[in-house]
């Protein structure tokens, strides 16, 4: 199956596009979180800076700066042109929308959000539910009526 700019949904009986989608997102997520890890590292600079600026207010950001930076991470990447995080782009998958949509910054920033929160109390069992789901869909993917899918 193959995504252009606008991932679509694949039809429900076509299982290429789902198969192997569960641990292709458990990649994803590695790869994406060493990004954003390395993207801290000139965030805390540019905060550094802020903070010298505002005669020390700056130095606020500091215990927010991981979610700010992964917010904006996921908010701009999957709600670009690709749909798809860089570390969800080298796994070879890609979040579209069951409506057909295309997701856009908000949506992507509640997706993140959401996983967040509900990672946070099933903490490792949300990747249960992407077993028994079909399309191997995870439970914040059903809250916002998004899939991921294979682009490969």
């Amino acid at each position: 199956m193959s995504l252009d700019q606008n991932p679509t949904i694949a039809a429900p009986d076509d299982w290429r596009a789902y198969s192997g989608v569960l641990s292709r997102r458990v990649l994803a997520f590695i790869l994406d979180y060493l990004i954003v890890l390395l993207l801290c590292i000139p965030a805390a600079v540019v905060v550094f800076f802020l903070g010298i600026i505002t005669l020390g207010l700056g130095f606020m950001l500091y215990p927010a700066l991981f979610v700010i930076v992964a917010l904006l991470y996921f908010g701009l990447t999957l709600g670009g042109p690709n749909q798809a995080s860089p570390g969800m782009r080298m796994a070879g998958i890609a979040v579209a929308r069951m409506d057909g949509k295309p997701m856009d910054f908000m949506t992507a920033m509640v997706h993140t959000v959401l996983f967040w929160l509900i990672n946070s109390v099933l903490t490792p069992l949300i990747l249960l539910a992407g077993l028994f789901i079909e399309r191997s869909r995870l439970v914040h993917d059903l809250l916002l009526g998004t899939v991921v899918v294979r682009t490969s």
